[in-house]
């Protein structure tokens, strides 16, 4: 089992740098786009509609690896002063509801991109790329999102800590 684990964290790792180079790739695009409309020329099509994927690609195939390390933002406020019982409780009850949500989105994403195959959907815009290229990202992210707050359920790490100083 623990090789099983080891590969999904890889897993979770190399979505992550994927996620990191299309931030580059992000970069790198505007850059070109305003350096091209500068020198008086016309970026090229792909140029912007690659920018629109990679936003949309980036962000939900880091997000994952985001819940792992505890990257999303929660407010403590609420949880501060807690008896450590408690807040044990609170937060993998939390980490529940999160999870419970999650497969639930993953579920749905995965009928959307069943409904985008069978329906032969396309992103019509600069190309015709199948909806299905676009959509399979939700049922994987949030599927995988759902494992890593699955995870903190059962771990002996909080995903709250009850400390507002950052420390974890």
């Amino acid at each position: 089992m623990p090789q099983f684990i080891r590969a999904y964290d890889r897993l979770v790792d190399a979505l992550a740098v994927i996620a990191g180079l299309m931030l580059v790739w992000l970069m790198v695009a505007v850059v070109s786009s305003v350096l091209i409309r500068n020198f008086g020329g016309q970026p090229p099509a792909w140029l912007f509609t690659s920018t629109e994927y990679s936003m949309f690609y980036l962000t939900l195939l880091g997000a994952p690896w985001l819940v792992r390390e505890k990257g999303h933002v929660f407010v403590e406020v609420a949880i501060i002063h807690l008896p450590p019982l408690v807040l044990s409780f609170v937060s993998r009850f939390v980490m529940l509801m999160c999870a419970v949500i999650a497969f639930v989105l993953a579920w749905k994403g995965l009928e959307l991109v069943i409904s985008n195959i069978q329906g032969g959907d396309y992103d019509v815009r600069t190309y015709f790329i199948p909806m299905w290229i676009f959509t399979i990202t939700y049922p994987i992210s949030f599927a995988l999102m759902g494992i890593e707050f699955t995870r903190f359920i059962f771990s002996k790490a909080l995903f709250h800590h009850g400390s507002a100083s950052g420390d974890f």
